[in-house]
């Protein structure tokens, strides 16, 4: 089963190869890493889809990790969408397949570009339009102008972004028990939106 690692690093030459052999020596064999965010304070944030080997533990590539000067393990959960990563770009390209249905498929899309668990189109009127299998029957719909992130009201579990389609329909996706969505990833949530508006006026 993969597990995904979301860590914090310092941004200087060699910090991601002494991430890789802490991994390495705690078990855990990687499959594919991602950087998240640069910060301004020298730090970047990745994540890190990795196997474990036979017999480890993920707590032990965590100790590892945190064990590293200037390291910090923020977040590491099962990670169900095996198969790799998918880039933002893969993601225009299946867009863009078929501009027609682009903004059902955006939805379908978004679990496993964010690695969210679910994610949701919202009409005003109509409320929840399109839907992945973990997401909510109901949703209710939030006025945004810009992609942010959410609090909802009933639901301290579960992590929200959204983006606005137009001034009728948003889209949100959730992260059950987290992270949290960092700054990059919502300005991410809502170039990709864009995109799907753009090419579904186009299909």
């Amino acid at each position: 089963m993969p597990f995904l690692l979301r860590v914090e690093l310092p941004d200087v030459p060699g910090s991601l190869g002494r991430l890789a052999s802490a991994i390495g020596e705690a078990g855990g064999d990687i499959e594919a890493i991602e950087i998240i965010e640069k910060r301004h304070d020298g730090t970047v944030l990745d994540d890190v889809l990795l196997e474990m080997l036979p017999g480890a533990m993920p707590d032990s590539v965590v100790s590892a990790c945190n064990q590293l000067e200037g390291f910090r393990v923020l977040w590491i959960s099962r990670y169900a969408a095996a198969g790799g990563l998918v880039l933002d770009l893969e993601a225009v390209e299946e867009l863009t397949a078929q501009p027609s249905r682009a903004l059902d498929r955006l939805v379908d899309l978004l679990p496993v570009t964010f690695r969210a668990d679910w994610a949701v189109r919202v009409h005003r009127v109509s409320g929840v339009v399109h839907r992945t299998e973990a997401a909510p029957d109901d949703f209710p719909f939030v006025e945004i102008e810009q992609p942010a992130r959410l609090d909802v009201d009933g639901d301290d579990v579960t992590i929200h972004a959204a983006a606005r389609l137009d001034g009728n329909a948003v889209v949100v996706i959730g992260r059950r028990g987290g992270p949290e969505f960092v700054d990059s990833e919502v300005a991410r949530l809502g170039h990709l939106v864009g995109l799907a508006q753009s090419i579904a006026r186009v299909g």
